[in-house]
């Protein structure tokens, strides 16, 4: 049995002091968002009483609701694409022996070594000529184009350290490639996808430069378009702004929330793995 010991003592210490620097961020947006308007801030920007009313006018101002039914619609579709193209892809990639799978893949690994401001502006131009700006599926294609390299890297980089003989005895059952990848080999890439679906969403979710670019015009806006409501040319009203963050935030921290086990699960078996 450890003993505890002034060292444990000042390392919880230490951690605790750690832990409150990283949370000043979230006490101070909380402290912004509920700001009394005739209200003196104290501690961290914090007035008393709280006042909650800023929330209800942010989510009606802003337009909160329709701005998060368009954003999961466009992280779910973009996340389950991703998903789809790039464990079918990895999975070419890794077990054919063809001289062209190893220079496909070198291929697609470029794609880290450009920044996609390069490709900004060609592709509005082609979007724009077929009519697809202002529409949300013109996101979701640069969404699944954009995160496809790191999605076949990681799970080409599983799929090596894959055994091979689930697939030979389902081969032997007279299993066909995709049945085989779906039914077989699919299931076993379960903590690369959580890994794969975590990052890509919380990205896809966060962005606000895609939407900006490529919805403009049209009816559609995601949560970060519509906290930048509160934003003008000259200045911004940041207890609304902040009321408009936490409330486009809520969707996605409960889904993890409600996934956490399962991210968690996902990620020991692959260090396990």
């Amino acid at each position: 049995m450890n003993r505890y010991t002034w060292r444990t003592f000042c390392l919880e210490i230490a951690l605790l002091a750690g832990a409150f620097v990283f949370m000043v961020p979230m006490f101070v947006l909380v402290a912004v968002a509920f700001r009394h308007p005739e209200g003196v801030p104290g501690f961290l920007g914090f007035t008393w009483p709280l006042d909650f009313s800023n929330l209800g006018d942010a989510w009606v101002e802003s337009a909160m609701g329709p701005s998060i039914i368009n954003s999961t619609w466009i992280t779910g579709v973009s996340v389950a694409l991703i998903i789809a193209l790039a464990s079918t892809a990895a999975y070419t990639l890794t077990r054919r022996t063809q001289h062209w799978t190893k220079g496909l893949f070198y291929l697609f690994l470029a794609g880290f070594l450009f920044p996609g401001q390069l490709a900004m502006l060609p592709l509005y131009l082609a979007f724009a000529k077929l009519g697809m700006v202002g529409n949300p599926l013109a996101v979701v294609l640069i969404n699944v184009g954009g995160f496809m390299p790191f999605a076949i890297f990681l799970y080409s980089v599983f799929l090596r350290d894959l055994p091979k003989e689930y697939e030979e005895s389902a081969t032997i059952d007279g299993a066909r490639p995709m049945r085989m990848f779906w039914s077989v080999v699919f299931p076993l890439l379960r903590p690369v996808t959580g890994t794969v679906g975590i990052l890509t969403a919380l990205s896809i979710w966060n962005d606000f430069f895609t939407p900006l670019l490529y919805l403009t015009g049209g009816d559609s806006r995601t949560a970060p378009l519509s906290v930048f409501t509160f934003v003008s040319l000259y200045g911004a009203d940041w207890p609304m702004v902040f009321s408009a963050l936490i409330t486009s935030v809520i969707p996605i921290l409960i889904a993890y929330v409600l996934m956490q086990r399962f991210i968690m699960r996902g990620f020991a078996s692959g260090l396990k793995g």
